[in-house]
């Protein structure tokens, strides 16, 4: 079994030329819709961490995914051409999500982690 990547940059250099651009260009539209979040390794895939985990993205064979978690259903309407699951958007890399479409999710995703943080403090 292949050891985990180190970091975000480990994991993408593992990845074929064309993954790794399209996955490149999700991560750096994400990092500018939430400067604020971390970056780590968990799950064995890229993710960015706000008040827990927000996304998760990586690469298989065959195809790019993102992992915005159960928000995806309230995108049904805008994914049609993309193969989803709850939880999960795969896509080519030669046919990536969307810019205003990852803007729509990530800022769900941002307001919903936002939203369990403030319950979880008012305890």
């Amino acid at each position: 079994m292949k050891a985990p990547a180190a970091s975000v940059d480990d994991y993408l250099a593992a990845l074929p030329a064309d993954q790794r651009a399209a996955l490149q260009a999700l991560r750096e539209q994400i990092r500018a819709l939430v400067p604020e979040a971390e970056e780590a390794i968990s799950y064995g895939l890229p993710t960015f961490k706000l008040h827990g985990n927000l996304a998760h993205f990586g690469g298989a064979a065959g195809h790019c995914a993102f992992y915005p978690g159960a928000v995806v259903d309230a995108f049904a309407d805008r994914l049609t051409g993309f193969d989803t699951a709850k939880g999960t958007i795969r896509f080519q890399p030669d046919h990536p999500l969307p810019p205003d479409l990852i803007r729509d999710i990530v800022a769900l995703r941002v307001e919903g982690n936002r939203e369990r943080a403030a319950r979880k403090r008012r305890r």
